[in-house]
């Protein structure tokens, strides 16, 4: 049992008994576990918020056709439009514009599918953004996204829109950027104190936004912001709360670049002092990116973003080149049992592997890349533990870890082997912030199901941002 005082952002005092000052503020612990603050590695936070508000379109809450009808029933937002998200084809198939039409033709409706990359549109949205007239919407596009509007053979638009956010962002009739109080409500009710927004196209824009809402206290996390190269602004203004991390690459197999193209654009953001974080989720995206880092060279605090499917060659490849790896296990109990029907069966053992990379002493963390995964870090960790479906099935036992060791893939440092697997939760130190997570159990307890519920306060430099 320990006292702990906090003074200016840091713990300054650990000690079995301490006597409380006069004016300072006490916090009962009642025998629960203290523990660091916890760290999303990668969370997209302006598409949660916006998520928050939009209608769920995709599995557990729509399973088929007649719940998508009933859900897609509602009365638009205040510029007149539906937003959907978490689409996913198990639901009623393939959806394009024609299929929207059916279900809801009389006001424009746009819904995302769930991995984030696409967009469908109906026929009165895709009117409404006059995407029948543009010839070449690569031009309007961000450096970090170049956005294909799918066309049939006849020339028209399907209402397949790939990679597109950042164009819609900007034509759209939004009067306000999403509100990020409720995301930092949210996330401070699981003991997060630092996020890792991993959004390509952030840009000056987006970091005066944030830096807008942590001023104001509607987002109560420290940010670290990855974006682009080449946006006046982005680190300006940078501190401790808003820090600029890295230059978000975004890979997609069917419209890969030219290796010579992939390796110019890590050199200039390593001439430019920024590792590089680069997107894989398939094999092929993951041995290109593997390659034209190896012919680029490696800087501290390159990564690789997702790995989701990653073969023994890759991560002797990854340890070898001695670059970080921020995985996503929290999608196996999500989105398991359509893997197992879906992924080709030589790459299942491969899926979003936690155990391999910590014993090939990679630098290795996790993030739940919400609003495309469920927000709650805890739900992650316990399928890192148990590599449960939704139906119950295990996918990659062999990748199995410790409860400690799926906690530390959520703190502020990179995990680097796995933990010993005593139930003794991470220790304090003093002189470290006091970003602080306490549990209302001990750690003993906590481990055997490690759910939020337990957060029972959550503190940011020393401040109380949750108390249940």
């Amino acid at each position: 049992m320990l006292d702990v005082r906090c003074e200016d952002g840091r713990v300054r005092e650990l000690a079995a008994s301490l006597s409380p000052r006069a004016g300072e503020e006490i916090l009962e612990a009642r025998a629960g576990a203290l523990i660091p603050g916890l760290h999303d590695h990668h969370i997209h936070l302006h598409a949660l918020a916006a998520a928050l508000t939009s209608i769920r379109c995709g599995p557990p809450e729509v399973k088929n056709l007649s719940d998508l009808e009933r859900a897609l029933a509602v009365e638009p937002d205040e510029g007149g439009w539906l937003r959907g998200t978490g689409y996913f084809e198990s639901v009623a198939g393939p959806l394009d514009r024609a299929r929207l039409d059916r279900l809801r033709g009389d006001l424009p409706v746009r819904v995302q599918h769930r991995s984030g990359a696409m967009w469908f549109l109906n026929s009165r949205a895709l009117e409404a953004l006059s995407i029948a007239d543009l010839t070449s919407p690569d031009e309007a596009c961000s450096d970090a996204e170049v956005a294909t509007f799918e066309r049939d053979a006849r020339g028209r638009a399907t209402g397949r829109l790939f990679r597109a956010d950042a164009w819609l962002r900007h034509r759209l009739p939004t009067a306000n950027p999403p509100d990020l109080a409720r995301v930092g409500r949210r996330l401070s009710a699981y003991g997060v104190t630092t996020v890792t927004d991993a959004t390509a196209t952030n840009g000056p824009n987006e970091a005066s936004r944030f830096r807008a809402a942590q001023a104001s206290g509607a987002l109560l996390q420290n940010l670290s912001l990855m974006g682009t190269l080449g946006q006046r602004g982005l680190g300006e203004g940078m501190d401790s709360a808003l820090r600029l991390d890295a230059h978000k690459i975004m890979l997609d197999e069917p419209t890969l670049p030219d290796l010579e193209r992939l390796v110019e654009t890590i050199e200039v953001a390593h001439a430019n002092d920024r590792p590089v974080a680069i997107h894989t989720v398939t094999r092929t995206e993951l041995h290109f990116a593997l390659a034209a880092l190896e012919s680029a060279g490696v800087r501290d605090g390159d990564r690789l973003e997702h790995a989701s499917v990653a073969p023994p060659e890759a991560i002797e490849t990854v340890a070898r080149l001695d670059l970080t790896v921020v995985t996503q296990p929290n999608f196996l109990a999500e989105r398991g049992d359509a893997y197992r029907e879906n992924v080709e069966a030589r790459d299942l053992p491969h899926l979003y592997r936690v155990r391999s990379w910590l014993a090939a002493g990679v630098r290795l963390g996790a993030g739940t890349d919400a609003p495309f995964g469920h927000p709650d870090p805890w739900r992650a960790m316990r399928a890192a533990v148990d590599r449960r479906t939704p139906s119950g099935e295990t996918l990659g036992s062999e990748e199995r870890v410790s409860p400690e060791t799926a906690l530390a893939l959520f703190q502020p440092a990179f995990a680097r082997d796995a933990q010993p697997a005593r139930a003794t939760a991470p220790a304090l130190h003093v002189g470290g912030p006091a970003d602080l997570c306490l549990l209302a159990v001990p750690w003993r307890r906590a481990r055997l199901d490690l759910s939020s519920d337990h957060v029972a306060a959550t503190l940011r430099r020393g401040a109380l941002i949750f108390s249940s």
